[in-house]
């Protein structure tokens, strides 16, 4: 194992003696950016090479860089800095997420978002009135339903719609975005019908008589999608700024967004242009074909270092909800499907190389243990069976052969992971694979001791953007609510060392970013967070309830809890 491996490895990672605050102030420290100012009294923790360290003293230069961090003997060094008080504040590194979708969780701001609705008749009733304070005969369009939630665990059909709008066609994606829901006006514009064939990589969810229901699976989704005038850029500008806005709230500083094309990366490029990026995205071109083209070659750092687009997104597969991630066998609870795969071995061989030899890192969507043995396949012909300097990465990386799992760290792939993925998934995971493959589906911790790189994230708005609850599931492989008790498959679970290391450092080094982001170390960028309780020694219940007061991008405070938004001084 090389050097630069076994820096970022998380299975050793230590935590220095940690001490109590008793008591908690807001202070703002200042929007300004400044010379050479000092922060003490703080209770500071940062990831880096030899472990999470701990300090009191912050030093930030007028070019937004970290200068140093100590303890209380750093003052005397700098003693013609700006020095604030921190009153015994809790600094954490930024928070990155691994794998977002920045335009969708702007678009949840504007269409209709029926995510977490529990039953089929609440998110009809749902639809309809936003059909009523949205009159109009055009799209539309929204997100989030799920079958599991819902009493009945059924796809829901178009007739559903139907019963409260037939006039104009409305689709709506499944909250994984692998499943689509339409009504009739929406099929009659698609084309399909009882005739229209399943295309490959997706299925048309048929009745008894082949008739198609409404629900549509990955790639069948592109026969409505199509049809549906495409957003301006316009519309993707106010998407992401919304999304910006909402994301640093929460205390992410970065973003690795999972998908964009062209349209995407061109906005992007004119935000960072103008200054209008309050936070830092790491790009992954859709697919390797006329999208990658138009790019041409990686651009890193752009924007004063606010925008990189090094890295291609592929699909292995579909969703495990939906049964759409692609199984070497059947699924327990469905033992004619194995899933949808969207690639030959060919297929898939050949867009990883183009990419890697255009000098582009490729991040691959495997869901299923087929997924993830394709991607890694794909990626040792690449590499030649050997690590590369590439990065290549397996997004999501959730139901593993376990003999699959040790190649992840002899090819240097990363695991792009989803801490709550698990808990969302695990009151059906183990019905749709059972017994003996869920030893291998959300494995952290057997990772972690082969020598794994593991990035966390969310797959928002698959789920909820705020990485506190990604923190928590990481840790306590629990639902908010505490169950089950003890944890599920406890075992592979991450110390809360790791759980940092995983949404700073290692999701810095995922993105080829570890000189420059991901710790609190001299010359990187001062982005951090300013939090209301210790990470480290708050019971594991409230990690999920932590509140993010400021969050700081280059040393510019770009957001600060107001207890009063409508308040003059509020800057949000």
């Amino acid at each position: 194992m090389s050097t630069t491996e076994k820096q970022y490895r998380q299975g050793n990672i230590l935590i220095n003696t940690i001490k109590t605050m008793s008591c908690l102030f807001l202070v703002t420290f200042s929007q300004v950016i400044w010379a050479n100012r000092l922060i003490h009294n703080i209770t500071g923790y940062t990831s880096s090479d030899d472990g999470i360290v701990q300090f009191s003293v912050l030093v930030i230069n007028d070019d937004g860089r970290v200068v140093a961090t100590g303890n209380a003997d750093l003052i005397e060094s700098y003693l013609d800095a700006d020095q604030v008080d921190g009153n015994g504040q809790f600094i954490l590194p930024g928070l990155h997420d691994s794998h977002g979708h920045v335009s969708s969780q702007g678009f949840l701001n504007v269409e209709l978002n029926v995510t977490g609705i529990t039953s089929l008749e609440e998110t009809i009733a749902t639809i309809a009135d936003y059909d009523r304070a949205n009159p109009g005969s055009g799209w539309i369009k929204g997100r989030g339903w799920n079958q599991v939630l819902w009493p009945v665990k059924e796809f829901p059909t178009a007739a559903d719609i139907d019963s409260v709008t037939t006039d104009r066609p409305v689709w709506l994606r499944r909250i994984d975005g692998h499943a689509g829901w339409a009504n009739s006006k929406a099929l009659e514009l698609a084309s399909i019908d009882k005739d229209t064939p399943d295309p490959v990589g997706g299925k048309i969810i048929r009745d008894d008589n082949g008739h198609a229901t409404g629900t549509l699976i990955d790639t069948a989704m592109g026969m409505v999608t199509s049809q549906i005038p495409p957003n301006t850029k316009d519309d993707l500008r106010n998407a992401f700024l919304a999304a910006f806005k909402e994301l640093t709230s929460l205390g992410l500083t970065s973003i690795h967004d999972a998908g964009i094309d062209v349209d995407e990366a061109e906005v992007y490029i004119s935000l960072a242009d103008n200054g209008e990026m309050s936070m830092r995205i790491y790009a992954m071109m859709w697919e390797a074909g006329a999208n990658l083209d138009a790019i041409g070659k990686p651009i890193i750092a752009y924007g004063n270092d606010r925008l990189d687009i090094r890295s291609v997104k592929l699909m292995s597969d579909g969703a495990l909800g939906s049964r759409g991630a692609a199984m070497i066998d059947p699924y327990e609870d469905d033992t004619e499907n194995r899933g949808l795969r969207m690639y030959t071995q060919a297929e898939v061989n050949a867009k990883v190389k183009k990419a890697n030899d255009m000098g582009f890192q490729v991040g691959i969507h495997a869901i299923g243990d087929f997924g993830n043995r394709q991607s890694l396949d794909a990626f040792e012909y690449a590499q030649g069976g050997v690590t590369s300097p590439m990065r290549n990465r397996i997004e999501h990386s959730q139901i593993i052969a376990l003999e699959d799992i040790p190649r992840f760290a002899e090819l240097g792939v990363i695991a792009s992971m989803q801490a709550t993925h698990a808990t969302s998934d695990m009151n059906m995971a183990e019905d749709r694979i059972g017994s003996q493959r869920i030893r291998g589906a959300y494995t952290w911790r057997k990772l972690i001791e082969s020598g794994a790189v593991i990035a966390n994230g969310s797959d928002f708005p698959v789920e909820l953007a705020n990485p506190m609850h990604g923190l928590y599931a990481s840790v306590t492989r629990q639902s908010r609510a505490g169950l089950p008790e003890g944890g599920w498959y406890p075992g592979e679970g991450l110390t809360r060392g790791e759980t940092l290391h995983s949404f700073t450092l290692a999701a810095a080094y995922a993105a080829h970013q570890e000189d420059r982001l991901g710790s609190m170390e001299p010359g990187k960028w001062a982005d951090f967070i300013v939090v209301d309780r210790n990470f480290f020694t708050i019971p594991t219940s409230e990690i999920d309830d932590i509140v993010v007061l400021q969050t700081w991008v280059g040393g510019e405070m770009v957001y600060e809890r107001c207890e009063d938004p409508d308040s003059a001084e509020c800057m949000n």
